[in-house]
Parts: structure tokens; C-alpha cells; sequence
């Protein structure tokens, strides 16, 4: 059992903020499909361990408001599993490229390296919270994950002169900055944790009205790379004569 007393609203409000935020990462796996397969399995594989995390966390909640166990792992696999996800989302936006940018076309960014460089920096980071015991350094990376994915939608939504889309991009960057120290204070007060579910669920919603709005613009901007098993077609050189 846990020390803490959370009313079955609380636990079941929880899901809500969850549900946005894998709506608005499901919304942009369509346009990202355009940049090719790649960045479709980034946006897709970055849903699933959003939602995965997020519905961890609340379905620890939801059991413990039942008096059920105090199912620890449920709990703290939040932040690896965010801080993954999003840092997977990061990748699949930088797939988009800004008008007027050599990479507008899209396609793999930093030749294919940046991949490799974040999931070094995934596993150093875990690492480190696993041998301190804390949330913190897996905390810090999933915000510097959001900050990406918030920086590269505003940019976006700046470029395809959406103000509406830019400013939920900034909301959901700001809100993200406030949950994260919240969240991770081990001895939380009923009435700080309604404030926090608020702000989430706030939060989360200008999430999913930025990606909303993005996925036309994104998905009419995105061209898919050709095949690497294609051959490039040459030109019919063939003359014709009367």
C-alpha cells in the first residue's frame, strides 16, 4: 500500500491527460510516413511508449486508489519511457524540413547519425538513474526531449504561418516545463495533485490542437524518398525520326 490516499477520481482523471498526449503523437505518425518508412516507425514507435508511460503511471495510481498493491516499477517507469518516446518523436520531426532549408525535401537527418546519438544518450542517461536511484537525469531528458519536438512544431507552425498551432506548440512547451519538476516530488498532497492533473490535461490539449493543426500543412509539405532499392530512372534518349 502507499502512504498516499488517492480518490479514484483523481486515479481515473489521470488516463485523460495520457489519452491526449498519445492522440497528438498518433496524429503526426500519418505525415510522418510521407518522409518514408523510417519516420514512420519513429512516430509510431514514439506513440507507444508515450502512451506506455504515461498509462504506467496512472494505472500505478488507479491501483493504489483501489487499495490495491503499491506496484513500484509501474510507477517510476514514467520518465524511461517518456524521455524515450519523445526523444523518438524529436527525430521524426526533424524528418520535416523547414521551407527554404536544404533538408526541405526530408528525409534522414545528420546523414543518419542522430539516431545513433540519442540513443547513446538514452541509455547513458538511464544508466545514471538507475545507479543514483532517481528519477532526475531521465526527468531533465525527457523535457530537453519535449523542448525539441515543442521547438521543431512552433518552427513549423511558424513557417506554414499557423499562429494558432505556434502558440499551442508554446503552451504545451511551457505547461511541460511546469509538470515535470511537479511530477517528480515524491510526497504529493491530494489538492497538488488535482492542480497538476489540471494543468496536464490543459497542457496535453494544446498538444493535440497543435498537431492537429499541423498534419494537413505536414503532410502536404512531406515528400517520401524514393526507394534505395530503386534504381533512378533515366531519360529516353532515343531520337525520333519522320
Amino acid at each position: 500500500m502507499s502512504d498516499l490516499d488517492y480518490p479514484v477520481s483523481l486515479a481515473v482523471e489521470d488516463f485523460v491527460p495520457v489519452l491526449l498526449t498519445a492522440c497528438a503523437a498518433a496524429r503526426l505518425v500519418a505525415p510522418a510516413a510521407r518522409t518514408g518508412r523510417a519516420g514512420r516507425h519513429l512516430a509510431a514507435s514514439a506513440t507507444v511508449l508515450i502512451a506506455a508511460g504515461g498509462l504506467s503511471k496512472a494505472g500505478w495510481k488507479l491501483i493504489v486508489a483501489l487499495d490495491g498493491p503499491d506496484i513500484q516499477p509501474l510507477n517510476k517507469a514514467l520518465f524511461p519511457l517518456l524521455s524515450a518516446g519523445f526523444l523518438l518523436l524529436a527525430l521524426a520531426l526533424l524528418r520535416f524540413g523547414l521551407p527554404g532549408a536544404p533538408e526541405s525535401r526530408g528525409g534522414a537527418p545528420s546523414g543518419g547519425r542522430l539516431p545513433w546519438v540519442f540513443a547513446g544518450l538514452w541509455a547513458v542517461v538511464a544508466g545514471a538513474s538507475a545507479a543514483f536511484a532517481s528519477t532526475a537525469p531521465v526527468m531533465a531528458l525527457t523535457i530537453a526531449a519535449v523542448t525539441v519536438c515543442a521547438v521543431r512544431l512552433i518552427l513549423l507552425a511558424r513557417a506554414a504561418g499557423d499562429t494558432l498551432a505556434a502558440s499551442a506548440a508554446g503552451f504545451w512547451l511551457l505547461g511541460m516545463y511546469v509538470l515535470g519538476p511537479l511530477a517528480s516530488r515524491p510526497d504529493q498532497s491530494v489538492a497538488l495533485q488535482w492542480v497538476e492533473q489540471s494543468c496536464n490535461t490543459l497542457t496535453q490539449a494544446a498538444a493535440v490542437l497543435a498537431a492537429w493543426r499541423l498534419v494537413p500543412v505536414l503532410s502536404a509539405g512531406a515528400s517520401t524518398p524514393a526507394d534505395p532499392g530503386t534504381p533512378p530512372s533515366t531519360p529516353d534518349t532515343r531520337t525520333v525520326t519522320s
